[in-house]
């Protein structure tokens, strides 16, 4: 900390006696705050923390960045939007729409549009960002999923970012439900069908949040306050928790030389690391200033104002919400009575599939930490060709997700490409559970594909396409050896063993009883880790007798 004092300079080159003066403002405007906050500590543990350099780990700042500009255009836009029901005649600037009777909500979408100076870029710009976002945090968790970065000790900053995800799905659906327009009108009256299609709750749950019949008066300020309260405070304390986490456990790395689970390689935080995100930061904004400026998203000025009575065609929510429109759509009609009261099967079993799905995904870590029985620390990420069952798995979600995102617009596809609608609808049905098979033994395949390549080449080396004729006339493909950083690449990754249950009889003869689970435990384990589900490494003596001679290189 800095003091103002009175010292002789013993040089006596400033004369003897002379003061030093008062320390600059900033400077003692932050020794002020260091006195009462330890920003100093703070700063000096953590301003050189080391963050690895990989395109990968930009995924997790695209979501970040693109947060950060939905809270800044979201700000902005709740100054000129009214939030209510009441029935207004507009008097506006847009023409077309002059003398029609709207909400004051969807009115006040038009003037933030037409009327407010940069409306329309700062309301495009918010709609895309939230695009970006949801979009963002799906690749970004397909990422640290492929990689094993869920694994021990991030099994609970997994479940932060899954909340991230499914919360940003509900606010961007609560929020495109704002302007009171006909579509999204449309896609309000689509979930409250699903919510009246839970049994017991689903009537007490549907008057709840309209405020009596749809469309009631009270839906749009309560999404309203759900939109810009509830669900972004949640979001900001997860976000702040997640960074918090990741600070703390330390940065994950891809395999390499010098790179151990007890350290970290790159950068550090300052000054290197901020220039590079800060820079990234106005990339990522700038990208979304242009897409704002030139792609037009929810004019909802063609669409125009909902009424109850009326549906928009071809009426699309979002794509993060076509995964549980999809479901709906080609689930059959299925009704039953069931002591008087009716129950929808054909949107009730749907919901009831989009729950397990993402609750498969949220559990997810902590299934595989279970099948290894694996307890240790991970810092170094997986090559997903490494890990065949877990990437298949992976892509088998992937492939779920765009089957049913087909069957939620299996509308347009038939006019667009005139084809049957029904045809689709059955496609999609049958590819419901053909689809994630197929796509995970081929993913399976592919990946032990790959591992097979990849020993062939620490075995024998890469090959350079350079052919060679021996002296007894015998032609040979040269091949180059790898160096040792793509050697440890290659071997770095670790191969488990497969559970076993172990002997069922002890040494005195007596029957053991084996727990249901931890047979199914096995089994998992075989399917994971069994012969056929990995390529043993190459091991020191296979290299030292290929690279000693008795092979061609």
């Amino acid at each position: 900390m800095s003091t103002t004092t009175s010292t002789t300079n013993p040089s006596g080159a400033d004369g003897p006696g002379r003061s030093r003066g008062k320390a600059p403002a900033g400077e003692r405007v932050a020794d002020w705050a260091d006195g009462r906050l330890g920003i100093y500590s703070l700063a000096k543990a953590n301003m050189r923390k080391i963050f690895p350099d990989h395109w990968s780990f930009m995924l997790g700042e695209i979501c970040l960045y693109s947060f950060i500009i939905i809270i800044l255009t979201g700000v902005y836009l709740t100054l000129f939007f009214h939030p209510s029901m009441n029935e207004v005649v507009y008097h506006g600037s847009y023409v077309p729409m002059q003398g029609q009777l709207m909400s004051e909500a969807y009115k006040s979408t038009l003037d933030i549009s037409f009327d407010v100076r940069g409306g329309l870029l700062i309301r495009q710009l918010h709609h895309w960002a939230a695009l970006i976002f949801v979009a963002g945090m799906f690749v970004h968790m397909m990422r640290v999923f492929f990689t094993g970065a869920f694994r021990k000790p991030r099994e609970v900053n997994w479940l932060f970012g899954f909340l991230l995800l499914v919360l940003g799905m509900f606010t961007g659906f609560t929020g495109y439900s704002l302007p009171d327009d006909l579509l999204s009108g449309t896609g309000i009256r689509f979930t409250q069908g699903a919510v009246l299609s839970m049994p017991i709750v689903g009537t007490y749950l549907s008057m709840f949040i309209f405020g009596g019949e749809f469309p009631g008066d009270d839906f749009i300020a309560r999404f309203y306050s759900i939109h810009i309260l509830l669900l972004p405070g949640i979001m900001l304390g997860l976000v702040v928790a997640h960074l918090i986490l990741v600070f703390y456990h330390k940065h994950t790395q891809f395999a390499g030389p010098g790179k151990t689970n007890k350290n970290v390689v790159g950068m550090p935080l300052l000054p290197v690391y901020m220039a590079k995100a800060g820079g990234f930061f106005f990339l990522v904004f700038g990208v979304l200033c242009v897409v704002s400026a030139v792609a037009s998203i929810n004019p909802i000025w063609n669409i125009g104002p909902y009424r109850p009575d009326m549906v928009s065609t071809g009426a699309q929510p979002d794509w993060y919400m076509g995964f549980s429109e999809g479901l709906i759509r080609v689930m059959p009609g299925w009704e039953i009575n069931f002591w008087g009261h009716t129950l929808v099967l054909g949107v009730f079993i749907p919901l009831m599939i989009f729950g397990l799905v993402l609750g498969s995904i949220a559990l997810y870590p902590f299934i595989e930490s279970w099948v290894t029985g694996d307890k240790r620390e991970h810092h170094i990420l997986d090559r997903p060709r490494n890990a065949p069952t877990r990437t298949a798995f992976g892509v088998a979600w992937i492939t779920l997700y765009f089957l049913l995102l087909v069957g939620g617009g299996n509308d347009l596809w038939a006019t667009h490409f005139n084809l049957s609608i029904n045809a689709i609808t059955w496609f999609i049905r049958i590819g419901f559970f053909v689809g994630p098979v197929v796509a995970f033994i081929v993913t399976k395949r592919i990946c032990l594909g790959l591992q097979r390549r990849d020993k062939d080449k620490v075995l024998h080396g890469r090959e350079s396409g350079i052919i060679k004729r021996l002296p007894h006339g015998e032609f040979i493909e040269v091949h180059e050896p790898l160096s040792q950083e793509q050697l440890h690449t290659l071997t770095a990754h670790e191969q488990y063993k497969p559970a076993e249950i172990g002997p069922l009889v002890d040494e005195n003869g007596v029957e053991r009883k084996v727990n249901p689970l931890e047979k199914l435990r096995v089994k998992l384990s075989k399917g994971y880790y069994g012969e056929e589900s990995q390529i043993p490494k190459p091991t020191v003596e296979e290299y030292k007798e290929i690279t000693s001679g008795h092979g061609h290189h």
